[in-house]
Formats: structure tokens, C-alpha cells, sequence
């Protein structure tokens, strides 16, 4: 292997291993990723052209790559801990922590994840093993299609954290077979351009050398377009990352649930403030959605805080800056569709919109940044939303005297979101808030609900909110229990002032289309709600068009029509039916190409052996021509079988050659000599094929399968009569 066909393979290699790199730009963006996956194969480019130019040096190459990776990677990614460019053992650690924890901290953060040294490291670090392995398998095993795999596991790494799907997909399929074809076609080139001795090389561009490029961009391409296609029905492809969560903080959390009469005993006392540029209904703490009829537990899934949050699209966006003071747990106040917290780091809970800090200090005093979208919502047909998670969960032992309560409350409507406000209007109406501050009722179990449903008819907010969503639960409703404060009216030197008596526990019902709605049924919060924007104004508006008990009836939908929205269903349909139609259509290629081509190639190598006489003899030179040809020895039009012969004598040695020369007098003796042809002459010519056949079989593996997937070779070149 020559070194100008060494550079195009490496430059081949660690393109393609960049590019793999790079597909982990879904979860960190892709300027943090650029330089230091960069750097990483312009270290392994130069130390290829140093062992290149000092032959020596050539055992010691994946050393070189890896320690000068290593020294870029401390340069650029942790520079912070080197000392006047000098690595330190803090860069050691890093470098350690990067690669051993790194994968797993990204796992359990937002994304984008935020592109500091412990998240990042692994990426380029995953890069620079993939390029070390990949440069030896290359350019001292000589096998280039062996040298893609640690570049392939990169990418296959890639997609387990984030699939990308679509065009994007279809791009970086394109954007890695491009360099991957180009180390395949300089192995098939640098083949091709030493088969004779004395030979002068050709740089000409063969079919036979850009084919195996050709075929990688092909099957890439098809396979991303396949895969994007393969989920009709608009579901989330599977990650790494549904598997982790981070680690909930050590020690005793505390349920906020349980602190509500406590605060409403010290109703003065301050909280925590704020100043936002848009009215807050609600400051959520903790959201709890399972119940074993003594307990309410939260089912929270907890993430590191990212770079940034989703938030909801096309919502209005709001901002506030808070100072906490009373608070000594570990939850923070929050608020729905998060966009981006300032000021600290705290685990969040995304489908929750709670924040809890990761590490609890002494100081009681926070002060922090939060941005969120809040999107008009349209509560539609007020159809709920039954899968939605954690809505319809437990509910322990329920006392048989509740059960009439929560048939009663909803007057025999079915599961919908006018369902739900009439048992919020149910519970404001038949039940009254506990005021003052004393004898508060306290507990949210069985036992207390219970005595609050059917005895005191009295009780604080947490035991109307534990209540609605026991008998929303019973009733079919998807609910959940959020305790945290309300937003007060109340300012201070510009600042909204939150105290005690602003504590609130409230429900959510999961609506299809709109996401959890928060109600009240202490029928306080209502009233502020029908001047807001957002969630709020839709649920007022839909309170105010509630009909009265006696006029209710289950919402009917219009005759004829199996659902309000079957138009759009049968529009889903009909782009799942085409998608699916595209990913049968490329998976049937694939199959053909995989299994169709070697199998034709059998059947016809079995047809032509069943030939008598001279057409069996002719046989016998088209399979080995068509065979040779698949390997990549040229045939032109008017070769002879002995030109044939000198041709593949380079590909595989006299193991080739001679099998070729001895049917050319076979050939000959059959074309020209005018004796008949006996199945004596044909036997020798297919014994001749098979000593082709084991000679080709000593090529590498590689070769082998592209030979056996080469299509061209099933064209005939030429009719009989042309011979």
C-alpha cells in the first residue's frame, strides 16, 4: 500500500469516525462537540504521517494517537485545570471521570445537556478509541472494511442516546457514507493498482472500484430513511435515556402535602417573593400521583438540569426572579412548562415542571431565574386523556361508603373534562373551607377523606384536593395531586410577597390534546382565573358554559360520525398507510439485493452446468468470467480467455491463473477443431471452474460478500452469436 493510498484511507477512516462523533449533536449541540472531536482526528492524521515518514515509530502508534489525543482533549475541553498548559492530576480526574461517569451523568440530564468536561468527555473520548482501533485495523491489518466497525459502534452509540429520524437522518447517513466509501473504493483501488508486477498503476476511477462506495452510501441512505419510517403511529424512538434517572438527593425529602396545616397555623410568615412580567396563578412544589390509600407518594422521574428545556411550543412566555426563605426541604417553588432555570442547578422533573435541589445547603436563602411558556390551550371536545402517566393510579382500599359519593358527584357522566368540573363544583358547593387556625384537619388518607366526604364536610386544601382526585380516579378521570402556593396579591418593594396562608393543594386532570389542567375545588382560585391568560382563561370560560346539575347530560357526539376528530384520524391514516408503503418498498430492496443476487447467481451457474457438448464448455467460460468479474478483474469485449487468465493471475496467484489458461485449450479445442464435443471436455472445464472457485475463496472476506452482492455480473455482456 502505497502513501498517497495510505492518506486517502485515513482520510476515509477518520472522517467517517468524526462524523460519528458528531451524531451526538442531538444531545450537546454542535459547537461543544466540533473542536474537540476535530482535534482528535487531525491527532490521529498527523501521528499516521508520523509513523509514515519514521518507520520506526510504527509500533508505537496507537500510543502516539492516544496520549497526543489525550493532551489535545486536557487542552481544549479542560483547560481549566491545567497549570501554564501543563496537564495536572486534576486533569487526570477529569479525564477519568469523563470516561467512566460521562455517559452515564448525560443519560440522567435534559437535553441539550450542558457541555461541561464530566458530561462531554466521553464523546470525544469514544471518538478517539474508535480512530486508534480504526488506524491500526487499516493500515497495519490492511482491512478497511473491518476498520469502519469502531466508527460504526460510535455511531450506533449515537443513535441509542438520540435516533435521529427523517431528513436528518437521511443527511447523516450521507455525511458518513461519503467518507466510509471513500476508504473502501482507495482498498479496492490499491488492490487493483498492484495485481501485475511491472504493471504501471491506473488512477482511472473503475466501476469495479467506486462500486463498493456506491453500494455503502446506497444501503446507509436507505437503511436511515427505513428506520425513520418503521413507527407509523408517531410514537418516540426507545433511548438510552428512558432507562436513567438521577439520583434523588440523600436523607429524608419531606411531602409538602403534609405541611399544609402547619403553615396555615403561621399564615404571616413569609416564604418566598418574586417579581414577574406575567400574573402566576400557581407555584407548584411537588406533584403526587400515587396513592395506596394512606399515602400520597410522587412518581417523579428527576433529570439533571441541561442547557435548556423544552417547554411548551407556541406558548406565551413568562419570566420571574424568586427569593426563598422559608423553605427548608429540598423542593423548590416551580412552574409549568419550564424553559430555563438561572442561579442554580437543580434536578427537574419536565412532565412535572418541579425542581428539587440535588444537594440541599444550610443557607435557607435561594435566589434563582425561572422561564416558562404557557400555551392557550383548547380543551376541545373535553375528551380526557387516559394514558397519560400516573393519572389513573392507585387508590388503596376504598371505604364501600364512598364509592355512592363518587357516583353521585358526577350524576352518571361519562370520563370527560365537563365530568370533571361538575365534580369540582360538587365539592365547592356541598363542602366548606376550614378557616382560621384552629383544630385544622389534617391527613389525606382513607380514614380522612373519608370522615371529611361523609361526617365534617369541612377541611383545608389539601383534603378537597386529595379527595377530588380519589373520586376523579373512581370515576375514570385521569387526575394527580400538586401541592405548592397560590399567587398573592400582595407586593413589597415591587416584589410579590408569598406567606403561609397562600399554601394550595390542588388537582390536575389529564385532557386529551391540552395536557394536565389544574382545578380548584376550594373555589378560590377560580375567581383570579377568569381574568388570566393561558390554562386558566380556557378553564374559566369552560366554567362558565358548566350547565346546571340539572340540565346536564353526557356530551353527545354528532350523528354519524364515530369520533369528533375522524377526519384527522383517517389522515393519519393515510400518511401511516404511505410511510409504511416507503419502509416496505426500501426493506424489500434490501431483501432482494441481499438475498435475490447470490441466489440468481446459483441458479445460474446450476443451469449453465446442466449444458451438453460445446454449449456446456461455453458454460463453463462464462461462469468463470462472470465470477472474476464480480471480483474486479476488468473484461473488455474481444478478450481472450488467456488475456483473461494474465488479468486474474494478479488477484489471487497461479491459484487463478492457471485454472484459466488450461480452459482456454479446452476452449480452443472446442471452438476450432471442429471435433464433436464429449461430456469428457465438459467435465475438465468444470473442473476447472471449481479450482476458480477455490482460488477465489482465499480472497478476504470482504472481497467474498461485495463479490456475491455484485448485481452487473447477472447482465450478459454480449449475445452467443456476437462470440
Amino acid at each position: 500500500m502505497s502513501a498517497g493510498f495510505d492518506r486517502i484511507a485515513v482520510a476515509g477512516l477518520l472522517g467517517a469516525t468524526g462524523v460519528a462523533g458528531l451524531l451526538f449533536a442531538p444531545v450537546f449541540g454542535w459547537a461543544p462537540l466540533l473542536v474537540p472531536v476535530l482535534v482528535v482526528v487531525l491527532v490521529g492524521y498527523g501521528c499516521a504521517e508520523l509513523t509514515a515518514k519514521f518507520p520506526k515509530l510504527v509500533p508505537y502508534r496507537p500510543l502516539l494517537v492516544a496520549l497526543f489525543g489525550l493532551l489535545g482533549l486536557i487542552e481544549t475541553v479542560l483547560t481549566s485545570t491545567t497549570l501554564a498548559f501543563l496537564p495536572t492530576g486534576a486533569s487526570l480526574q477529569g479525564i477519568a471521570r469523563g470516561f467512566t461517569e460521562g455517559w452515564q451523568l448525560t443519560l440522567q440530564s435534559t437535553w441539550p445537556a450542558r457541555p461541561i468536561p464530566e458530561q462531554l468527555l466521553f464523546v470525544p473520548l469514544s471518538v478517539l478509541l474508535a480512530v486508534v482501533l480504526g488506524l491500526e485495523l487499516v493500515l497495519r491489518l490492511k482491512k478497511p472494511l473491518v476498520a469502519l466497525v469502531p466508527s460504526l459502534a460510535v455511531a450506533g452509540l449515537a443513535q441509542a442516546y438520540q435516533a435521529l429520524t427523517g431528513v436528518v437522518a437521511m443527511a447523516a447517513a450521507l455525511g458518513y457514507a461519503l467518507p466510509a466509501g471513500l476508504l473502501l473504493w482507495s482498498g479496492r483501488r490499491v488492490r487493483s493498482a498492484s495485481r501485475a508486477p511491472g504493471v504501471s498503476r491506473s488512477w482511472r476511477v473503475t466501476g469495479s472500484a467506486i462500486w463498493p462506495a456506491l453500494s455503502t452510501v446506497v444501503a446507509l441512505v436507505a437503511g436511515a430513511v427505513a428506520f425513520a419510517a418503521l413507527d407509523p403511529i408517531g410514537r418516540d424512538p426507545l433511548t438510552l435515556k428512558d432507562t436513567q434517572a438521577a439520583p434523588p438527593p440523600r436523607g429524608r425529602l419531606g411531602n409538602p402535602l403534609n405541611e399544609i396545616a402547619q403553615r396555615l397555623v403561621r399564615p404571616d410568615e413569609e416564604v418566598f417573593r418574586y417579581r414577574g412580567d406575567t400574573p402566576v396563578e400557581q407555584w407548584r412544589l411537588i406533584v403526587l400521583n400515587g396513592f395506596d390509600g394512606v399515602n400520597w407518594l410522587p412518581d417523579s422521574r428527576f433529570q439533571r438540569l441541561g442547557a435548556g428545556l423544552d417547554g411548551a411550543p407556541g406558548g406565551m412566555g413568562g419570566t420571574a426572579e424568586l427569593k426563598v426563605r422559608g423553605l427548608s426541604g429540598p423542593w423548590l417553588p416551580s412552574h409549568q412548562g419550564l424553559t430555563g432555570v438561572d442561579g442554580v442547578t437543580p434536578l427537574v422533573d419536565q412532565s412535572a415542571g418541579t425542581l428539587m435541589l440535588e444537594s440541599p445547603s444550610a443557607d435557607r436563602e435561594r435566589n434563582y431565574r425561572l422561564s416558562w411558556s404557557s400555551p392557550e390551550i383548547d380543551l376541545g371536545s373535553g375528551e380526557v386523556d387516559a394514558r397519560a402517566p400516573g393519572g389513573l393510579g392507585g387508590l388503596g382500599a376504598v371505604p364501600p361508603d364512598v364509592e355512592q359519593v363518587a357516583k353521585d358527584a358526577v350524576r352518571g357522566l361519562r370520563p370527560t373534562f365537563q365530568t370533571a368540573l361538575q365534580l369540582e363544583r360538587f365539592l365547592s358547593t356541598n363542602y366548606q373551607v376550614a378557616a382560621g387556625t384552629d383544630e385544622l384537619p389534617t391527613g389525606h388518607g382513607w380514614p380522612q377523606l373519608r370522615h371529611f366526604l361523609l361526617e365534617s364536610k369541612r377541611g383545608t386544601s389539601e383534603q378537597f384536593a386529595a379527595a377530588y382526585v380519589a373520586l376523579a380516579r373512581m370515576n375514570g378521570i385521569p387526575a394527580r395531586l400538586v401541592v405548592g402556593f397560590r399567587g398573592p396579591s400582595e407586593t413589597d418593594g415591587g416584589m410579590h410577597v408569598v406567606r403561609n396562608r397562600d399554601v394550595l393543594a390542588w388537582p390536575e386532570v389529564a385532557v386529551a390534546g391540552a395536557g394536565w389542567v389544574a382545578l380548584d375545588p376550594t373555589a378560590k382560585a377560580g375567581k383570579a382565573a377568569q381574568s388570566s391568560a393561558g390554562p386558566g382563561k380556557a378553564v374559566a370560560k369552560a366554567r362558565a358554559q358548566l350547565p346546571a346539575e340539572q340540565q346536564l347530560r353526557p356530551p353527545q357526539l354528532p350523528p354519524g360520525t364515530p369520533s369528533e376528530n375522524a377526519e384527522d384520524q383517517t389522515a393519519d391514516a393515510g400518511a401511516s398507510r404511505w410511510w409504511i408503503a416507503v419502509a416496505a418498498g426500501v426493506v424489500l430492496f434490501g431483501l432482494m439485493w441481499l438475498f435475490g443476487v447470490p441466489a440468481a447467481k446459483v441458479f445460474r451457474a446450476r443451469r449453465r452446468r446442466r449444458r451438453s457438448g460445446a454449449e456446456g464448455v461455453l458454460g463453463a467460460w462464462d461462469e468463470i468470467r462472470d465470477r472474476l468479474r464480480a471480483h474486479g478483474v476488468p473484461f473488455r469485449i474481444g478478450m481472450t480467455p488467456r488475456d483473461l487468465a494474465e488479468s486474474a493471475g494478479s488477484l489471487a496467484g497461479e491459484g487463478i491463473r492457471e485454472p484459466v489458461a488450461r480452459l482456454a485449450k479446452v476452449l480452443d479445442v472446442t471452438l476450432w477443431s471442429g471435433v464433436p464435443v464429449g461430456d469428457g471436455a465438459v467435465r475438465r472445464a468444470w473442473q476447472e471452474v471449481g479450482e476458480v472457485r477455490r482460488g477465489l475463496a482465499t480472497r478476504p472476506f470482504a472481497a467474498r460478500v461485495l463479490a456475491a452482492l455484485e448485481p452487473r455480473t447477472l447482465v450478459p455482456i454480449k449475445s452467443r452469436e456476437d462470440r
